[in-house]
C-alpha cells in the first residue's frame, strides 16, 4: 500500500509510518502476541467520487471515524492515500490484535463497514455513487486484473440489450474472448451462480457488478424482453471494446448501456435505496444457521 507511485501515508498509530518495512515489522510484532489469531490484519479501502478532492485532514478524520464505527480501537493502524486513479481513495490497515494483546472482534465486520460507510457519506455530505460511470474510469491506470474486470463489465453492458437469454449473452461474450461459467447445485443442472473468465482472470458476476449476479441477469433479460422484444430479435454484431469510457453522446454502445441501466433500475430497484435498507444480524449468530432455521420453518408450514 505504501511502496508505490502516488501513495502517501497520512496518519499512523503505533507504527513507524516513515518506512513501510519498519511499519510491517511493527504490525507483525504486535500480532505475534496472539499467535492463534488467524486474521490479524484488517484492510479496507474508502473511495471518494472523482469530483471530490477533500483535504488530507478531512480524509484522516473520516478514516478515524470509520475505524471507530466498526469497533477497531486501541490498536495500531495506518491511513495511506492513493492518487493513482481518477478517484482519490485511502487504504486503511489496522491490527486486529489491540495494544493490550487482546483480539478485536471481527464478526459481521463487512456488514458493519458497509453501514459505517453509508452513514459517513451522509454525515459528511459526500457524493453517493449509485452505479459505475465508465466515463470517469481511467482503465490505463488499472492493473491487468482490474482492467480485465472493467472489460468484462463493458462487454456485458454492450451485449445485454441485444440478448433474449443467457445462451445468447454467452455467445456474444465469446466474441470478446470472455467465457461464461456456471455454478451448479450439487450434482444437478440447476444453476446457482455465474462467473466470467477473461484471459487468466475469473470473476463472479456480482464481483463485476452487483447487477450481474445470476438472478439479476435473468431478471434484466426477462424485463428487457417484455419491454422491447423486437430490439433483442434485431440485434447486430457486438461493438468492440475501447480503452476509454462510454460516452452516450457519441458512442452507440453508450446509448445501449444507458438503455440497459434504465432496465436494470426498473427490475432491481434503485441501488442506493437497496444499500440503505437496514440489515440486522444478531451478534454472535452464524447467518448460515439463521437461513437454515428459516428453511426448516418453511418446510414445517408446507407439511
Amino acid at each position: 500500500m505504501c511502496n508505490k507511485q502516488g501513495a502517501e501515508v497520512l496518519a499512523t498509530e503505533g507504527v513507524r509510518g516513515y518506512d513501510y518495512k519498519l511499519m510491517a515489522e511493527d504490525f507483525i510484532g504486535q500480532a505475534a502476541q496472539r499467535p492463534t489469531k488467524k486474521q490479524a490484519c484488517f484492510h479496507a479501502v474508502l473511495s471518494f467520487h472523482p469530483h471530490e478532492k477533500p483535504e488530507d485532514s478531512r480524509i484522516v478524520s473520516i478514516a478515524r471515524e470509520y475505524l471507530q464505527e466498526i469497533g477497531i480501537a486501541n490498536t495500531q493502524f495506518a491511513i495511506t492515500k492513493h492518487t493513482d486513479k481518477a478517484h482519490l481513495h485511502v487504504h486503511l490497515i489496522a491490527n486486529m490484535v489491540n495494544n493490550e494483546a487482546r483480539s478485536i472482534k471481527d464478526n459481521h465486520i463487512g456488514l458493519r463497514g458497509k453501514k459505517a460507510a453509508q452513514q459517513l457519506t451522509l454525515k459528511h455530505g459526500l457524493i453517493v455513487a449509485e452505479r459505475k460511470n465508465l466515463a470517469l474510469t481511467h482503465q490505463e491506470a488499472l492493473d491487468q486484473s482490474e482492467a480485465n474486470r472493467y472489460k468484462i463489465y463493458t462487454a456485458i453492458m454492450e451485449s445485454l440489450p441485444k440478448c433474449r437469454n443467457l445462451e445468447e449473452l454467452k455467445a456474444r461474450l465469446k466474441t470478446y474472448g470472455i467465457e461464461v461459467l456456471y455454478k451448479f447445485k450439487g450434482q444437478t443442472q440447476e444453476r446457482q451462480g455465474i462467473s466470467f473468465r477473461l484471459e487468466k482472470d475469473v470473476f463472479k458476476g456480482s464481483k463485476v457488478d452487483r447487477s450481474f449476479s445470476l438472478g439479476n441477469l435473468e431478471k434484466t433479460l426477462s424485463q428487457g424482453q417484455r419491454q422491447n422484444p423486437s430490439q433483442a430479435m434485431g440485434a447486430t454484431n457486438p461493438i468492440p471494446l475501447s480503452g476509454h469510457g462510454v460516452s452516450n453522446a457519441s458512442n452507440p454502445a453508450g446509448q445501449l448501456a444507458q438503455e440497459l441501466e434504465n432496465i436494470m433500475l426498473q427490475s432491481t430497484g434503485n441501488l442506493l435505496s437497496d444499500l440503505m435498507k437496514p440489515e440486522y444480524v444478531p451478534q454472535g449468530v452464524n447467518p448460515d444457521l439463521l437461513r437454515e432455521a428459516r428453511k426448516k420453518k418453511k418446510r414445517k408450514r408446507l407439511r
